[in-house]
């Protein structure tokens, strides 16, 4: 058997805030953009380069699902984003004024910084150790 995890949901206020945000602040791609209907689009970004798991950015819909925004994880850090280069960037994130949770600092698995997209939801953005 062979399974692998394709997409995970981010529920979003505005398809086109979060894409911006996601391509423009984190350099993420748009890998599809398709409309469903006049209210939903299937969206998918991801970083550059990335051949594993997604995000699927979908729109609110009711009181529920937008009370969710930003606390999907009741708190905790959501995301985990690897990079080649934490010190590019988590300068990226300071130079597009993103809230920054915790600096860098040396764990034994790696550099990790703590950061919130712009709904509020914890990232770990981690060098991992080679």
């Amino acid at each position: 058997m062979q399974q692998r995890i394709a997409h995970v949901t981010l529920v979003v206020d505005d398809y086109d805030r979060a894409i911006d945000f996601y391509t423009r602040v984190l350099d993420f791609d748009v890998l599809e953009d398709t409309r469903l209907s006049d209210t939903k689009r299937w969206v998918i970004v991801a970083p550059k380069g990335n051949t594993g798991c997604n995000l699927l950015l979908a729109k609110a819909v009711g009181d529920d699902q937008t009370s969710r925004i930003g606390n999907q994880t009741g708190g905790r850090v959501a995301f985990f984003l690897h990079t080649d280069d934490l010190r590019r960037d988590f300068q990226r994130l300071q130079e597009h004024n993103v809230r920054i949770v915790r600096g860098p600092v040396e764990e034994s698995y790696g550099t990790v910084a703590v950061f919130s997209d712009l709904y509020g939801n914890l990232w770990d953005l981690i060098q991992p150790k080679p």
